[in-house]
């Protein structure tokens, strides 16, 4: 295990310094003009999570969700190998009752080499042994509907394994043939063709083409792999490939999954010619960048591997196909793309129904900033019909515990390590992230939640360089740290092995010797704990109907301020460093405690009346 002494100490003072909730009133009331912002189509109230009967009567469910991100290599392991599986996941579904999610979203389980974390698949239909069986799937689906819990899968259509039976066809057929066909081969420039076709580089770092030995021998075509060289892209403009996923998507529908979220889906069409490209230096490796103001503005030439015309023509296929199944089975799309507007258009009323809001993770702990993507959000999608999504962390990012404390720039994909410049205070970063996640969930539309962040996890910083698995760290030759920090396995009992992930002490990733403090066992009950506030906010939700709700923003609080009203409810979140006085009202929520009277640097609270 790794870690440090000083965090467990940092988080365990920061939590005694929190409270969920408690009525007071203030001395001090700021004025409360109202000023209104476009509010996004209103769907059906979102039901409690154990009434799936309820459910069934809310067609657009998804327009208010939270639903919850499980990461199944690190969720829960129920054999002991050290590996999450299907198996633990089931046996942990009470856990997300408990917490107050809608549904749940598993990303890949499907057979893969596990070069790319499952992301690099070698068989759609089926589960790779390491996750357990079709029939372990099956379980888990029944017993999470059961529960009332909808389950959204991931798909990875952009590229496949090398390993998948299609590669290893295409490349025994040879030049010219169909099976070539299905992927992007090309002839390499040069005299001989000792050139790769362009000068693309890959997400992960290095060229994004690999040149293929034939089997005389001989050296022969390139294939383009916008991630690791064992992720071979797929060429969408070939008929075969998309029948070949409409049987993929209907395999999956017919078992009874509520939706897909659609992996890498700014990506699969490439611009014609397949012209040379350089990424701007401050964008990440999915297209995303760090700096607040460019997701709301005008648009910039745009990749020509990244969010081509012709991927929509793709999502309207496939939503003919969900919308001929029953109780709304929805595409949630993994854009990476700016400005919002441009987001937008997969999400327009014959395409997905969702699209993740990385405008919105990406901000900084900013009040101007983060006022102008959440009115962008809430207008530009409303103006299609869609919900806004809200989310924060997810498997490819810094978990905001500790990115909103950060003092550089950190672009997606980079990942923080040791060495990284600026490294975040681990008190700041709870306190931020508990304000930050407390702004989330009072915001209208449909919210994410990362596996772990329920407990307060930070980035795992300090992990051995050879323990990292992320392909990132390999091509990058170390310089950037990539995405294991984020994907180290949760604890949920502090004093048994792995932290209760498994009943052995095995675990994929090492996790940081200091995470007993996070433990779920230890925050169960404990009102001032990070797990308590996040029940109290899904259950304040709920009741509340913050999620179908409307917003409209406050004025009177100061340019650090985020104040807004949703319903019944007001929220106001300091993001400046200077206490703020409140208006009179009941403190329903609080990120962190206070006198009851000025609201501290870092904290959210919700006020009824």
């Amino acid at each position: 295990m790794t870690g440090s002494k000083n965090t467990a100490e940092a988080i365990a003072t920061s939590a005694a310094a929190s409270a969920t909730a408690f009525t007071t009133a203030s001395t001090t009331t700021p004025t409360t003009d109202v000023v209104t912002t476009a509010a996004p189509t209103a769907g059906p109230t979102t039901a409690t999570p154990t009434d799936l009967d309820a459910r069934a009567l809310t067609p657009e469910w998804w327009r208010s969700a939270v639903i919850y991100q499980i990461y199944p290599r690190s969720f829960a392991d129920s054999d002991g190998d050290g590996m999450g599986d299907l198996a633990g996941i089931t046996d942990r579904l009470w856990a997300l009752t408990e917490l107050g999610v809608d549904a749940i979203w598993l990303s890949p389980f499907y057979r893969s080499p596990q070069r790319d974390g499952g992301y690099d698949v070698s068989d759609y239909f089926d589960i790779d042994p390491l996750f357990g069986t079709l029939a372990d799937f099956d379980r888990l689906l029944a017993a999470a509907h059961e529960a009332g819990l909808r389950v959204i899968i991931d798909i990875v259509p952009n590229h496949t394994s090398s390993d998948h039976q299609w590669f290893t066809e295409a490349l025994a057929a040879g030049e010219g043939s169909e099976e070539r066909a299905r992927y992007m081969f090309r002839d390499g420039r040069g005299a001989s063709g000792q050139l790769p076709p362009n000068n693309w580089e890959s997400v992960f770092g290095g060229g994004a083409w690999t040149r293929v030995t034939e089997p005389d021998g001989t050296l022969g075509q390139w294939y383009l792999h916008l991630f690791d060289t064992t992720q071979p892209d797929l060429d969408w403009e070939n008929e075969w490939v998309r029948e070949k996923f409409r049987e993929i998507l209907r395999f999956w529908f017919d078992r009874g999954v509520d939706g897909f979220r659609v992996d890498v889906a700014h990506g699969m069409i490439k611009a014609p010619g397949l012209p040379d490209y350089t990424p701007p230096a401050d964008s990440g490796s999915m297209g995303g960048t760090a700096h607040d103001s460019k997701h709301t503005g005008e648009p910039e030439p745009t990749a020509p591997y990244w969010a081509q015309p012709g991927v929509h023509e793709i999502y309207r296929d496939w939503r003919r196909i969900a919308d001929s199944y029953p109780n709304a089975r929805i595409l949630a799309a993994e854009a990476w793309v700016d400005p919002l507007s441009r987001v937008a258009e997969w999400v327009r009323p014959d395409e997905m129904h969702q699209a993740f809001n990385f405008a919105f993770l990406e901000t900084t702990w900013n009040a101007a900033a983060l006022r102008r993507v959440i009115d962008a959000s809430i207008t530009t999608f409303g103006a299609v019909g869609a919900p806004s999504t809200w989310v924060l962390s997810n498997h490819d990012v810094v978990r905001h515990a500790s990115r909103l404390a950060l003092t550089a720039d950190n672009l997606q994909g980079h990942g923080i390590g040791p060495k990284t410049v600026g490294l975040p205070d681990p008190v700041l970063g709870l306190n931020r992230a508990r304000a930050a996640s407390s702004l989330m969930l009072a915001l209208p539309g449909s919210s994410y939640i990362y596996q772990g962040e329920e407990l307060g996890l930070p980035e795992a910083i300090d992990l051995p360089d050879e323990a990292r698995q992320d392909p990132t760290w390999f091509r990058t030759g170390g310089t950037r740290y990539g995405r294991d920090g984020c994907r180290v396995p949760i604890p949920w009992q502090a004093e048994e092995p792995s932290y209760g992930f498994g009943p052995t002490e095995a675990s994929w990733l090492p996790q940081p010797s200091d995470w007993a403090a996070y433990a779920r066992d230890r925050q169960e009950g404990v009102a001032t704990s990070t797990l308590e506030l996040y029940k109290s906010a899904l259950r304040l939700r709920r009741e509340h109907r913050l999620g179908v709700g409307s917003l409209n923003w406050l004025s009177g609080f100061g340019d650090d301020v985020v104040a807004f009203r949703n319903g019944d409810v007001s929220v106001i979140a300091n993001a400046g460093d200077a206490p703020v006085p409140l208006p009179a009202g009941e403190i329903i929520l609080t990120s962190r405690a206070f006198d009851g009277r000025t609201l501290p640097a870092d904290c959210t609270v919700w006020l009824l009346g």
